[in-house]
């Protein structure tokens, strides 16, 4: 190994799998070698028998599918505001010193301590779950996308300008290309972030969902269901990662270059 050195994709497949190889063989150790108590924590096996059941008994495709509606109409709905408002931000210094204060101030309030509030002002239905997404996220993407904007190179900008480009045309030609790889990144990781906001959400008030499943499986003491229900999120959220990855790479392929 050298720093900094790539790995060629097929042992990068082959380190991933390892890791997640070691990682259930030092979970099967210590719970089927006793050194935990299955009321603590599940066996490899029993998460595995708990998932077969919450399938075929207790409908978990249909809490899986309303989980990934509440996590995508949120997330949707604060990057449609976002990325055009962090773009104009990272553009326009006036833009920037008008919104960046707040959205500063903003993005370091916690979505969930927002959560007692908009059950009163929304109830506790779909609405209330979607804004306390919307609000975990909209406030990190604008500022993150204002920084990639920002950062885009003044060799280029220059450059338009000497070739006859206008403001607006420095912003479609040069800042936005110039951005989009970054922003998609931007945009990958707050999707991450997303994710948690909606279980919390989904903790309170909530009839469906994996977060109101692993609630009730807490109450029954069941870490089967709960491993099952945390290990889904994860599944679905690498596929959501690698298809992130692969759609920036096939959108702008001239980040590579």
């Amino acid at each position: 190994m050298e720093p900094l050195k790539p790995v060629s994709a097929g042992a990068r497949v082959i380190l991933g799998i390892g890791f997640f190889l070691l990682f259930i063989g030092l979970w099967a150790l210590v719970t089927y070698g006793g050194m935990v108590q299955p009321l603590f924590l599940a066996s490899p096996g029993k998460a595995l028998e708990a998932g077969w059941l919450l399938f075929t008994e207790y409908n978990f495709i249909g809490d899986i599918g309303m989980t990934v509606w509440r996590v995508l109409g949120g997330f949707v709905l604060a990057a449609l505001i976002a990325v055009p408002l962090g773009l104009m931000m990272g553009a326009y210094k006036p833009v920037e010193a008008f919104f960046e204060p707040f959205i500063s101030f903003a993005r370091y309030l916690p979505a969930s301590a927002f959560i007692p509030l908009l059950i009163l002002w929304a109830g506790v239905g779909e609405a209330q779950k979607l804004s306390v997404i919307f609000l975990g996220s909209v406030f990190q993407i604008v500022i993150m996308v204002a920084v990639t904007a920002g950062a885009t190179r003044v060799d280029l900008v220059e450059a338009a300008y000497t070739l006859g480009a206008r403001s607006s045309g420095i912003v479609k030609r040069v800042i936005i290309p110039a951005a989009a790889p970054q922003v998609m990144e931007s945009l990958r990781l707050v999707l991450g972030w997303a994710w948690t906001y909606v279980i919390v959400a989904e903790l309170i008030g909530a009839q469906s969902g994996i977060g109101h499943m692993i609630m009730d499986s807490q109450r029954l003491l069941d870490t089967g269901q709960m491993i099952f229900g945390i290990v889904v999120i994860g599944l679905i959220g690498l596929i959501t990662d690698f298809l992130f990855k692969a759609l920036n790479r096939r959108l702008f392929r001239w980040a590579a270059l």
